[in-house]
């Protein structure tokens, strides 16, 4: 298993079965959080340069699209 966390999303952390996997799934897990935060009225996280990365093995960059509501709106983070 393959641990996943968005360093600067707090509350998005996923698995999965191999890197590969984990990817597809903390990038559904941001994509969930930044849509619950928008409905909810709530700003989404911004980036923080001083994130602690000391205990992380692997950082990537990971795109994010959330769908808005019903009126095929997208957003992109």
């Amino acid at each position: 298993m393959v641990v996943a966390e968005a360093l600067d999303f707090p509350g998005a952390v996923s698995q999965g079965v191999d890197l590969p996997d984990a990817r597809l799934m903390i990038a559904g897990a941001m994509e969930d959080l930044a849509e619950l935060l928008l409905e909810e009225g709530k700003p989404l996280p911004t980036p923080n340069p001083d994130a602690s990365a000391a205990d992380a093995d692997l950082i990537e960059l990971v795109p994010l699209s959330v769908h808005l509501g019903g009126s095929g709106e997208e957003a992109r983070a």
